[in-house]
């Protein structure tokens, strides 16, 4: 990965791992909410990539019965977890988007959870088997799984089109101006720390070239060159 090395944390875990020789290709993808970077992944995994969504296994680290749901019981109090130990999530994000403080204690206690969990994909049969690897991760800097991505591609779109897609998502105009305004300027944070850029403005099909292409300029230097044809031998 290019960029500002001091722009990520260490990777506890990950690091063994990266520094395999037989390991395949690992791509992540971030970028703020709305802007397609599932889109993206989906398109990687149908090329034949193995992806792994990291903001799935986040929110399956605050299922009930989890280990993240006492510790987040503790910081934010007994209102966003209910009697069943179902965590509430819009209640959790009012109190966390606007407070980069809390924000931040959230994800020191989710974070350790998804390496470990990212970790053990990266292990499995799967991931081995597979010509790359993706990890989809809106945090995937802070969250520590940058260093051990062989590229960063930052995913982005205008911002009136990441807007009209959140509320298409459902989310209401408050709700998505407090989660924009919260994002404010995480594109530029992140320039630094990525390797590329896929925009997924424009149609999908416009996308899904776009994705080819630099997958093909990604893997181009760890590809393997076909073996010669006695034709193609020079004389």
């Amino acid at each position: 990965m290019t960029g500002d090395p001091s722009a990520s944390p260490p990777v506890t875990g990950l690091e063994d791992w990266a520094a395999r020789a037989d390991r395949p290709f690992l791509i992540g993808l971030t970028g703020p909410i709305g802007c397609g970077k599932s889109t993206v992944a989906r398109m990687l995994g149908r090329i034949g990539g193995f992806v792994i969504d990291a903001d799935a296994l986040a929110r399956a680290a605050t299922a009930p019965g989890e280990s993240a749901i006492p510790a987040i019981r503790a910081r934010f109090g007994e209102g966003v977890v209910d009697a069943t130990g179902v965590l509430d999530r819009a209640a959790l994000a009012a109190m966390v988007f606007p407070d980069p403080a809390a924000l931040a204690d959230l994800e020191a206690i989710v974070h350790p959870y998804v390496r470990r969990r990212v970790r053990q994909l990266l292990d499995g049969d799967e991931a081995a088997s597979a010509p790359f690897v993706v990890i989809e991760a809106i945090k995937l800097v802070e969250g520590g799984l940058a260093c051990a991505c062989d590229e960063v591609w930052l995913v982005v779109c205008a911002p009136d089109v990441q807007r009209r897609r959140l509320l298409e998502r459902g989310v209401t105009e408050e709700d998505a101006d407090r989660r924009l305004t919260a994002q404010a300027g995480l594109v530029e944070r992140l320039s630094s720390a990525s390797d590329r850029m896929v925009s997924t403005g424009g149609t999908i099909e416009e996308t899904h070239v776009r994705v080819e292409d630099a997958l093909a300029e990604a893997l181009a230097p760890v590809m393997a060159p076909l073996p010669l044809g006695d034709a193609d031998r020079p004389g």
